[in-house]
């Protein structure tokens, strides 16, 4: 029986206040005069990936708690204005909130609201149930009701994806994350040691990838075959804005995951996606659709093929001696 979703995502809705800085880290002054003007949008991490998949021509579902609040309005504005199908679960804190600062380079620093989780926040079992035996996979953000709802998605079958954001490999909340995924995406900014925190989600968890992003270094890809280095992607336009790029990488790796792309394509399409976040501004909430995607691949390895017959073109991955840390310069996804 087909699925009627391809990807059901779970958490990460929110609201951002983007303040375009002159600099980061930004010194003490009375005052800033700020252009362009500050903005309040939705779109946090789950919303993100969601925006990414669907604009990538996947039936894609999101699953969330948000408040009946005005910033909740602009969530479920976001959803139902992109064509994308959204189940809302009451928040009794209010919609989760985040200022977010983003420097000339494109460089962000995020202030996140950290007041509107309660411990007894759920997503109830009887809509993680019917969604997921909807589905063929589910990418799960890291937001405190997710947690509890990895068993269920286990239970009916679905490979599970996270992103682990900027997980330093030794905070415990992550855990169960790391640890409960078949495919798991990581920032290297925090990790002292990139490759021994890929290795151990690996060797301790149900991964059977892990993927760290390092911004302007490109990425690196963690099998039971090897650890394999993914080049960044050059963007077509200036580099302005890097919200939303790790997000963009996940969508556009998971894409060619559920398309049936080599392991070397879905990393190639997460670059290229990722690349295009950071050239539109936050405020805009835009993604690279489906034929953005496939061109920009064709021009970078001369061959259009996708599914089976991808496995059979060139690869633009090269192997890689043991990870290093990426020097703390450049946009991180």
């Amino acid at each position: 029986m087909s699925s009627q979703y391809d990807v059901l995502v779970l958490g990460g809705s929110g609201v951002d206040t983007i303040v375009y800085v002159p600099e980061l880290p930004l010194p003490y002054a009375d005052s800033y005069m700020i252009r362009p003007g500050i903005e309040t949008r939705a779109g946090q991490t789950g919303d993100f990936v969601a925006l990414g998949l669907s604009s990538l021509g996947l039936r894609t579902h999101h699953l969330d708690m948000i408040g009946d609040d005005p910033s909740g309005d602009l969530v479920r504005a976001f959803h139902r204005d992109r064509g994308i199908d959204f189940t809302e679960v009451p928040l009794p804190g209010g919609t989760k909130r985040a200022v977010n600062l983003v420097g000339p380079d494109g460089r962000r620093l995020s202030l996140y609201d950290d007041s509107r989780s309660r411990e007894s926040d759920r997503l109830p079992e009887e809509l993680v149930r019917p969604l997921a035996s909807a589905s063929r996979h589910a990418h799960v953000s890291l937001t405190y009701p997710c947690a509890f709802t990895l068993p269920l998605l286990r239970e009916a079958g679905l490979g599970i994806s996270t992103d682990l954001h900027d997980w330093d490999g030794e905070n415990p909340y992550h855990e169960p994350f790391a640890l409960g995924a078949d495919i798991v995406f990581v920032s290297t900014t925090a990790l002292s040691d990139p490759e021994r925190t890929m290795r151990l989600i690996l060797e301790r968890g149900r991964a059977e990838i892990v993927v760290a992003t390092a911004g302007a270094e490109g990425a690196y890809v963690l099998t039971d075959e090897g650890l394999v280095h993914v080049p960044a992607v050059a963007p077509r336009a200036p580099v302005i804005d890097s919200n939303g790029a790790g997000d963009a990488f996940a969508a556009g790796f998971l894409f060619g995951r559920l398309t049936g792309e080599s392991l070397d394509r879905c990393a190639l399409y997460g670059a290229v996606a990722g690349a295009y976040a950071c050239t539109v501004p936050a405020t805009g909430s835009d993604a690279i659709d489906r034929a953005g995607l496939l061109e920009e691949v064709a021009a970078l390895t001369g061959s259009p093929a996708s599914g089976r017959e991808a496995r059979r073109a060139g690869s633009v991955v090269r192997r890689t001696r043991p990870l290093a840390r990426p020097p703390a310069t450049g946009p991180r996804t």
